[in-house]
Formats: C-alpha cells, structure tokens, sequence
C-alpha cells in the first residue's frame, strides 16, 4: 500500500494504491458505472474476475474505490492490459498514469505488453509509452454493449 497527496487548488486528496484482488460487489459497480461501461451492471461476475487476473493494482480515496488497472499474462513473455478505469471525479489527476506505470514495472521483463484502446483513449496510452499498431486491428465476440 503507497500513499500519494494529490494537491487540487486547495483541495489534497491521499490516494493510497493497493494491490488487492478483494473488493466490494458495491465498490466496483460505482466505479464500472462512473465511465459508463455496461460490465458494471454484472458486480458479482466482476467480483470474481477481480479475483482471477494475474495484476490489479487500485487507487482508493479513503475507502472509496477511484481508479483500477487489470492485467493478465502467460507468466513470461506477453501481458495485456483489460481494464483501466478512473473515476470522472478523479481524472486527470495522474491516477491512471501511475496505474499504467504500476503494471509496466510488474511486467518489466515481458517482451511485450498489449492493451485495446478505445480511439478516445489512444493519446492516453501513447503518452504512457505504448504505440499503436499498423497492422492490427481488436476484434472481438461479445455480449456487453460498451
């Protein structure tokens, strides 16, 4: 468990990053739901699957759920990135990039390390050193609408 203040005007928030698989069915539908994505209307399935990744690192406000970043990998050469989600109330704040950088030390001595961007968020990634592929495209078989 790290602590970081994060100044904001007059305003100092303590984020404490965690590395936890354990974490409220409440907790994460919040989180899932603030940026929208459909998987936060499945809090137990996310319960569960938080507890089978490989990595999850988390950002917490007090007790309250704000950031979180999910990797999975073949325990030696290739990781990928699932999830990456901060709060709206706490973007912007260095949150997600110090996620990112959290999982790019765990798996420092992978050869490669994949996350899908959204269009949105691809600036986001490069600036956390990723680039983006020429010749690949995400496909994808699924139920969730976001």
């Amino acid at each position: 468990v790290v602590s970081c203040l994060i100044m904001e005007g007059t305003t100092t928030m303590n984020i404490t990053y965690k590395d936890t698989h354990d974490f409220t069915e409440a907790s994460l539908k919040d989180l899932f739901l603030s940026v929208d994505w459909s998987s936060g209307h499945f809090p137990k399935k996310l319960a569960v699957a938080m507890k089978n990744y490989e990595t999850v690192y988390s950002a917490w406000d007090g007790d309250r759920l704000v950031g979180m970043i999910c990797a999975m990998d073949d325990g030696i050469m290739n990781a990928y990135v699932h999830y990456l989600l901060v709060h709206p109330d706490y973007q912007l704040k260095g949150i997600g990039k110090e996620l990112v950088e959290r999982v790019k030390n765990h798996y420092k001595d992978y050869m490669r390390i994949v996350v899908i961007a959204y269009d949105l968020e691809a600036k986001f990634y490069e600036y956390c050193g990723f680039e983006k592929a020429e010749d690949a495209s995400p496909m994808f078989i699924t139920e969730l609408w976001t």
